[in-house]
């Protein structure tokens, strides 16, 4: 009955091309605004890697200033480390997998003389940080914890900058100059370049990302300045000794705890930690550390902002005011079928049958209102990259919402059209046969 059902409801939408582009076209404008909004909203604060978000972990310590909070107006601790507490640790090494890095600036002078010198975004990080966030590697691999020790000349470059310097090919073993310091290729990525860059949101979630990894020791050594946010509640000493000595926090650390319980034992560690600097000198505020993990780290860093979340409601708004606008067309279509629906009354046609048939009426429209609003919404989120050049990671199609896009259209347009099926089944066969 379902296919006699639909062509029926298929038959009936062509005999009113017009009003059927209507509705069509109402929920598709409805749809596209919504699922525009939706995909933004999703993709910025959906988990960036579900399958190990409770394991990762930042590491907060309160060491500002005992007169000021280093955010007083949403009460939050400091979200980077200085050098000192982040090498120490990394010294400790009590959690699975740890890592301290920071974002640095790397002149590059390429040997290819058809490439001019130019500067890239480079992160200073640990071997830990490979196995940790899981990026691809389609040549080589991560350096190794000796070559941490031992401040090697090492790198690995995204897929981007090895095509940009080498063509693509498979550059490990080879050199490539950092600011008149040669680094020997270990490893290069393959596309990698997570929606949200949740592992450093100091300067916002959708920064672009780097283009080179060195090891953390090496930066240090050569004396790359952070390119990140620094923050400092007084001022440090001359020069880059007392830079790395100061409170100063410019250092993201993150820690890998994968069994049960280790998360409890960590922050008991990093306590113990505080108390000990106090002791020292250091850490002039009650003791407080934290250990968010992925998804708490964005909440708690806003990811999501207001705005985003404000925009998202004003499209359903208008989704629920195009759905006003389908019921009262469909009702006027259903009411102009009286007579129709009168005759197959009373040859025999229950109210059930009839609610069935212009129920599936309605959920082609919705159908065919989801397959426009799905176009509609790609041309809407091309929109969003044009006007917003950082959201080109967020403003993306997956599979989970194209199929959201069309179940919403199909359950919004059914949703329609409950009030006039109903309406159309109350049709009385009787009086509709004497005005036959």
């Amino acid at each position: 009955m379902f296919g006699y059902y639909l062509s029926l409801g298929l038959r009936s939408l062509r005999r009113n091309p017009v009003l059927t582009a209507l509705m069509v076209f109402g929920i598709a404008l409805g749809i596209a605004a919504s699922m525009t909004s939706l995909t933004v909203f999703y993709l910025m604060g959906g988990d960036p890697i579900p399958w190990k978000s409770d394991k990762l972990h930042v590491v907060q310590l309160d060491n500002w200033d005992i007169n000021q909070p280093y955010d007083e107006k949403k009460g939050r601790l400091p979200d980077q480390l200085t050098y000192l507490d982040a090498t120490a640790l990394m010294a400790a090494g009590k959690a699975d997998k740890q890592v301290a890095m920071y974002k640095v600036v790397l002149p590059v002078q390429p040997e290819n003389r058809e490439v001019k010198p130019y500067l890239m975004l480079g992160r200073a990080t640990y071997k830990d940080f490979f196995p940790m966030f899981e990026p691809p590697f389609r040549y080589g691999g991560p350096w190794s914890d000796e070559q941490d020790a031992a401040k090697a000349r090492v790198t690995v470059l995204t897929k981007a900058s090895n095509e940009k310097l080498f063509g693509g090919a498979d550059s490990t073993g080879k050199t490539v100059r950092f600011d008149g310091v040669d680094y020997t290729v270990v490893g290069v990525l393959d596309h990698w370049q997570p929606r949200v860059k949740y592992f450093d949101l100091t300067i916002g979630a959708l920064a672009e990302p780097e283009e080179a990894f060195i090891p953390f020791t090496t930066a240090i050594d050569v004396q790359a300045q952070s390119s990140g946010n620094n923050s400092c509640f007084k001022t440090a000493a001359p020069g880059w000794e007392g830079y790395l000595a100061s409170d100063c926090i410019w250092i993201q650390f993150w820690a890998q705890l994968d069994s049960e319980g280790s998360e409890a034992e960590y922050k008991s560690f990093l306590d113990a930690y505080v108390m000990e600097q106090k002791k020292l000198g250091r850490f002039e505020r009650p003791l407080a550390t934290l250990l968010p993990d992925v998804n708490e780290w964005i909440d708690l860093q806003e990811v999501v902002s207001r705005d985003v979340e404000i925009q998202v409601g004003l499209a359903f708004a208008f989704l629920a005011v195009c759905l006003v606008n389908t019921v009262g067309l469909l009702l006027a279509k259903f009411m102009r079928k009286s007579g129709e629906i009168g005759l197959r009354r009373a040859l025999g046609a229950s109210r059930s049958q009839l609610f069935m048939q212009h129920l599936i009426e309605a959920g082609v429209v919705g159908i065919s209102g989801g397959i426009v609003g799905l176009a509609l919404t790609g041309i809407g989120l091309l929109g969003v990259r044009a006007l917003y050049d950082e959201f080109k990671s967020i403003t993306q199609l997956d599979w989970k919402m194209v199929a959201v896009t069309l179940l919403l259209s199909v359950v919004s347009a059914t949703l329609a059209g409950l009030f006039p099926t109903w309406r159309a089944c109350r049709v009385q066969p009787a009086s509709q046969l004497k005005t036959q």
